[in-house]
């Protein structure tokens, strides 16, 4: 009796643990600015961008062509370093380390999809889901295979980007994201190039696969039809969330 109260009670504390984790933003951008210099001209697309985002939160970031919504993304995702302010990924400054830590926090915690899929096109479908891989030294062969397979992909393992129509390439891209098993997935028009009903269809496959893991997932999209999966819609205007 004592061993099963013990044991109710550790199980609660641990609840309580994993509610306070889940309450913690996983992504926190503050005072966030991005500012090209095209000549004599500084072009200002982001303004001040402040922004939090939950553990397993499916955020969209839509708004109209030239607002920021890719430049934003991309500095949350620690490709493209803010002009000033300051992006946080589970309580750590993204950009205050060298560029080698980046790099291992992006291969470490962060999974990709893009519009134009950016699949090796030498390698097989299956050698690009192992790249992230590769890079971390791991061998992550069966996973590879078994996500393959959650995608629709696993009787296409060893076909070549282009032996794969664009939505089958997508769904390679979207394997290749989950590789790592990353904490956050950022997907940039990862619809742009499909057709809607192979596009809905993606989307649809994508928010399945992190909602079972409990991913975090950010999507850039103009096509507002696809973010009621979402469970939040932020809209960028002239740089600035609306």
């Amino acid at each position: 009796m004592l061993l099963h109260k013990a044991m109710d009670s550790k199980n609660q504390i641990m609840s309580e643990d994993d509610k306070t984790q889940a309450g913690t933003p996983l992504i926190v951008a503050t005072q966030v600015t991005r500012t090209f210099r095209i000549g004599r001209r500084n072009i200002e697309v982001l303004r001040g961008i402040d922004l939090e985002i939950a553990r397993g939160e499916k955020t969209f970031l839509c708004g109209p062509s030239g607002a920021g919504k890719t430049t934003l993304l991309y500095t949350l995702a620690g490709l493209e370093r803010p002009s000033s302010g300051e992006v946080k990924i589970e309580g750590e400054s993204l950009y205050n380390g060298s560029r080698k830590a980046i790099s291992a926090i992006r291969n470490g915690k962060m999974g990709y999809v893009f519009q134009n899929f950016l699949l090796m096109p030498e390698l097989s479908a299956l050698e690009n889901v192992l790249l992230p891989s590769f890079i971390g030294k791991v061998d992550r062969h069966d996973r590879a295979v078994d996500i393959l397979q959650r995608v629709g992909m696993g009787h296409r393992l060893n076909h070549l980007p282009s032996e794969l129509s664009g939505g089958e390439q997508q769904r390679v891209a979207i394997a290749r994201s989950l590789i790592n098993d990353p904490a956050i997935i950022f997907a940039d028009e990862p619809t742009g190039n499909l057709d809607s009903k192979t596009g809905s269809e993606v989307m649809e496959l994508l928010v399945t696969l992190v909602s079972e893991k409990g991913n975090t997932l950010v999507v850039v999209t103009h096509d507002h039809s696809l973010t009621s999966v979402g469970d939040r819609v932020l809209s960028l205007v002239d740089g600035r969330l609306a």
